[in-house]
C-alpha cells in the first residue's frame, strides 16, 4: 500500500487561539486527513514533508523561507487570511518575499485576487472556506436580537457596534449582544463600561465555539463591523444557519456575500448601521429579503466543495513536482 504523502501545514495560532486561523487550519487537517500525512504546526522545524501549505504570509515567511531553502524545491502553497492580504502585502518585505517564494496563493472569496499584484494574480486559487448548515432557531418576537462575534481588537472596530447601541439607547426593542474575547484591554474596558449606561448592549466575552453558533441560530441579524477580513468564518457560518447578515462593505464581505447584497453599511458607519437594524425591526420584507440573498450564497460554502478544491490544488502540485 502506498503511503500518504506528508503534509505541513503551518498555522500562526493554534487551539487555544481559538481565531480564524486556527478554524481554517484545523478544518483543513481534517479534510486532508484521508489523502495526507497532516502536521500542524507555528512553525517548521525541518521535519521534512512532501508539500507545505502555510498560513499568512508575514507570520509564516520563516518557515516559508527555511522550506524554499531545501536543496530539493517541494511544492508551497500560501493562503491569505485577512491582514496580510489587506494590510502587510502592501508594505511587510518578509510577506511580499512568502507572495514570490509561494508556488500557489490560496484566498477565501471572489474578490481577494484583486488585492494581489497583477503579475502575481495567476497563482491565486479561490478557496471558499466551509461549515456545517445548521437549523435556523426560534427567535424572540419580542425584540430584534443583534449579534457581533469578533474578538475587541482594532481590525473587527468593535467601536461602530458600540457607538450603534448609544444611538439605539430609546429603543428597547433592539437588543445588541458581543461575544468575543479583548484582545484590547481598552476595548474590553469600553466594552464593560458601555454594559453600565446602556444595558440593552451586552458583552458575553470569548465562548467556546459550540455555543457561539447556537447564539448565531437565535439571532435576527449577525453584524460584521471590520475594517479588514480575509473570508470571516463567522459570516459563513451565520449564511448556513439562516441568519441573514449586516456587515461593512469591505472586499472581505462582498467577496462572500456578492455585490448585490442588501445588508451593507459603510466601514465605520454606525448611523448607517443603526438605520438597518431599525429597518430590520419595522419592515417587515427585509428580513427575509436578506435570508433569500443569504441563502443563495450557501452553496459556495458546501465543505465538499473547499475539500475537493484544497485536494485538486494540492496533488495538482505534487503531480508536476515529481
Amino acid at each position: 500500500m502506498r503511503a500518504k504523502p506528508k503534509l505541513c501545514l503551518v498555522t500562526p495560532a493554534l487551539a487555544a487561539a481559538n481565531n480564524g486561523n486556527w478554524q481554517t487550519a484545523a478544518r483543513w487537517a481534517r479534510m486532508l486527513a484521508a489523502d495526507y500525512e497532516v502536521r500542524l504546526c507555528l512553525a517548521w522545524d525541518g521535519e521534512p514533508a512532501d508539500v507545505m501549505l502555510a498560513l499568512h504570509a508575514r507570520r509564516s515567511a520563516d518557515s516559508m523561507a527555511a522550506w524554499a531553502a531545501q536543496p530539493v524545491r517541494r511544492p508551497l502553497v500560501l493562503a491569505l487570511t485577512g491582514t496580510d492580504l489587506y494590510r502587510d502585502i502592501e508594505h511587510d518585505a518578509a510577506a511580499q518575499w512568502s507572495l514570490q517564494l509561494a508556488d500557489r496563493l490560496i484566498v477565501l472569496q471572489e474578490l481577494a485576487p484583486l488585492s494581489l499584484p497583477a503579475t502575481l494574480r495567476h497563482k491565486a486559487v479561490v478557496c471558499f472556506q466551509s461549515c456545517s448548515t445548521r437549523r435556523t432557531l426560534a427567535k424572540s418576537p419580542r425584540q430584534l436580537r443583534a449579534l457581533m462575534v469578533g474578538h475587541l481588537r482594532e481590525e473587527k472596530w468593535p467601536e461602530t457596534y458600540f457607538d450603534a447601541a448609544r444611538l439605539l439607547a430609546d429603543r428597547p426593542d433592539i437588543q445588541l449582544d458581543h461575544i468575543g474575547a479583548p484582545l484590547d484591554a481598552e476595548l474590553g474596558r469600553q466594552a464593560q463600561a458601555l454594559m453600565v449606561t446602556h444595558p440593552r448592549y451586552r458583552w458575553l466575552g470569548a465562548l467556546p465555539h459550540g455555543p457561539v453558533r447556537q447564539r448565531i441560530q437565535r439571532a435576527h441579524l449577525l453584524v460584521h463591523c471590520s475594517r479588514m477580513e480575509g473570508g470571516a468564518h463567522v459570516v459563513m457560518e451565520a449564511v448556513c444557519s439562516g441568519t441573514p447578515v449586516l456587515a461593512s462593505r469591505i472586499d472581505g464581505n462582498v467577496g462572500m456575500l456578492g455585490r448585490d447584497y442588501a445588508g451593507y453599511f459603510e466601514p465605520g458607519d454606525s448611523l448607517g448601521l443603526v438605520t438597518l437594524l431599525q429597518q430590520a425591526r419595522s419592515d417587515a420584507t427585509m428580513l427575509p429579503t436578506l435570508m433569500a440573498q443569504c441563502a443563495r450564497r450557501a452553496p459556495l460554502f458546501d465543505p465538499d466543495q473547499e475539500r475537493s478544491s484544497l485536494r485538486r490544488l494540492l496533488s495538482s502540485l505534487l503531480e508536476t513536482s515529481r
